[in-house]
């Protein structure tokens, strides 16, 4: 600890032996030197105000040192305690002001060592597959290390040619230890099986270094993991795509994420690597246990279900704003943080997300691919069931039917060991009131509707039923649905952007031609959908293939009905 006590008792920091390493000012040292008598004192942490107060006796002389702050943090020798994660240069000075900060890792270990110098590893042969993590492990280190100090000075901050100089160091000894290893090492097997890239590989070893270390870290989150493997601005928007979905990454299915809130309302992914190929690295000698079943192979051998893999997410679908606003509230009270803050606090058992949702509102505005796009958002699969099928001829079997619709679902949630959206599409005679007992009809429907009624209650997972008409629903099955979301059509807007996304790109239109025209017409995507195929298939049989307004508009005419002038009169105009 010689460095250390001669940094704590040197009245003057310029001559001590560690300043030199420092590449800061005498003054940014002497705050350096304060924390640093405080931390062996015991306190780990400061608020910014009260370190500023203690060295700057004069009135308000210390609102004019807190760049001195800020530059340490830049330095990498503090670090912001507690804060939500942000560039210090996004912070502004009063906020820093109220903030807490502590001496780094990195600041610690030059006080103990005296040196930054990092020692590489010998070359030699890896002995196993954890000789081989730890060096890989040491080089994200040294990746998070130089993020950091790019983070502010890019190119020209302090030390930054020494760690750029050791990483290329460290990844040339890697190599050369493999070279010379016989034994099989189980990441590198990976690497080569999957044909991962270096920017792949890299932000693999990082989520399987807080693997190893039981983190929840920062390592975890997106930005983070995007920062280390760019060296600038346009690289950080570019490698974005390593970890959106359909990059390897992820369409393979070694590593996925889950969306959760953070502080400020917003949505953000943190990852992890797949279970299945976190065990095989983990623990490579352990037997593999008998792989849970595919939930796709199991719905193929039963007739009940449709199996749905979402392709769209909530942000590709259109929705009419109010519609969109109370999605996203749904969404953020479905947060897995959430449901696991309500289990601690003993208020729900399961740690698994619970909701039970209606979509009500017009055919053709959303509510299946809605369906589909939440499920997406959830990271999980559907299983579809198209309720008008349960009636049956033969008395009694209907109400065995919907007790099967509830048990066979659990029983496919069991073998698969997944958790899929439950989704009822026209559940409207299971919701709607339920009648007199007058005829045996009636005693059937409304045992049906009680048998429908108890499944519901005990429920687990996430179930959507959607409905066109929500005014006839039973006030037994009101209550227990946690939400009811109405689908509105969408508004004048929202009909450009449908427009947009489904008119085909490689088409040829009129000169003059006019989305806007086409979307005063008070159409749902579904009728949009729907106008825009027959036009296709009209415009495609013509030996010139342009589409035109007319052959819209005509169209639109048959979907509209007979009375097409009147209506667009009377109310089919801008919203």
């Amino acid at each position: 600890m010689e460095y250390l006590i001669e940094f704590v008792k040197s009245d003057d920091v310029e001559k001590t032996k560690i300043f030199k390493d420092l590449g800061c000012s005498v003054e940014q040292a002497q705050v350096l030197q304060f924390l640093t008598l405080r931390y062996i004192d015991g306190s780990e942490d400061s608020v910014v105000l009260d370190i500023l107060q203690a060295l700057y006796k004069a009135d308000y002389e210390y609102l004019q040192k807190i760049d001195l702050i800020k530059s340490l943090i830049d330095l990498g020798w503090l670090v912001q305690v507690n804060f939500v994660q942000a560039k210090v240069d996004e912070v502004s000075k009063l906020e820093l002001l109220n903030t807490n900060v502590g001496l780094s890792t990195t600041f610690l270990k030059l006080l103990e060592d005296g040196s930054l110098e990092m020692a590489l590893p010998d070359v030699k042969p890896y002995t196993d597959h954890l000789e081989y993590l730890q060096d890989q492990f040491f080089r994200v280190e040294l990746l998070v290390q130089l993020t950091n100090l790019r983070s502010n000075y890019n190119e020209d901050a302090p030390n930054i040619n020494r760690l750029k100089n050791k990483l290329t160091l460290l990844k040339k000894r890697i190599c050369q230890r493999l070279e010379q290893s016989s034994e099989k090492i189980i990441v590198e097997e990976f690497f080569k099986k999957n044909q991962l890239d270096e920017k792949e590989q890299i932000i693999f070893l990082a989520l399987l270094r807080e693997e190893y270390a039981g983190n929840e870290g920062n390592l975890r989150e997106m930005n983070s993991l995007i920062e280390i493997v760019s060296h600038d601005e346009y690289e950080r928007i570019k490698n974005r795509a390593l970890l959106e979905d359909g990059s390897k990454l992820i369409a393979q299915n070694l590593i996925n994420y889950d969306e959760i809130l953070n502080p400020f309302g917003g949505i953000s992914r943190s990852f992890f690597i797949d279970e299945e190929v976190l065990q095989d690295i983990m623990h490579p000698q352990k037997k593999k246990k008998v792989g849970k079943l595919k939930l796709n192979a199991l719905v193929k051998e039963q007739d009940m279900f449709e199996y749905i893999e979402p392709k769209t997410t909530i942000d590709d679908v259109v929705l009419h704003q109010d519609t969109r606003k109370t999605l996203d509230t749904i969404l953020k009270q479905m947060d897995k943080e959430v449901h696991k803050k309500l289990k601690e606090w003993g208020v729900k058992e399961r740690k698994n997300v619970d909701a039970r949702i209606i979509f009500y509102g017009s055919p053709g505005t959303g509510k299946t691919l809605t369906a589909y796009s939440l499920a997406k958002s959830l990271r999980r699969a559907v299983l579809s069931f198209d309720c008008s099928k349960i009636l049956s001829q033969y008395v009694g079997e209907s109400e065995k039917n919907v007790r099967s619709i509830f048990d066979t679902y659990n029983d496919l949630c069991k073998k698969s060991k997944s958790e899929p959206v439950l989704l009822l599409n026209e559940a409207d005679q299971f919701l709607s009131s339920r009648g007199g007992v007058g005829h045996s009809t009636d005693k059937m429907y409304n045992q049906m509707q009680n048998i429908f009624l108890e499944q519901i209650e005990k429920f687990e997972g996430i179930l959507i039923a959607t409905t066109n008409l929500l005014q006839n629903l039973d006030k037994a099955f009101s209550r227990r649905f946690n939400y009811k979301l109405e689908f509105k059509k969408p508004g004048y807007e929202q009909r450009i952007r449908l427009w947009q996304l489904m008119l085909p790109e490689n088409a040829d239109y009129e000169e003059g031609f006019c989305i806007e025209e086409l979307a005063k017409y008070a159409l749902t995507g579904g009728q949009i959908n729907l106008i825009l195929k027959n036009t296709a298939y009209s415009v495609a049989v013509r030996e010139e293939s342009v589409f035109k307004m007319n052959d819209f508009k005509a169209e639109i005419k048959k979907e509209l009905g007979s009375e097409f002038e009147n209506e667009k009169a009377m109310g089919f105009g801008i919203e």
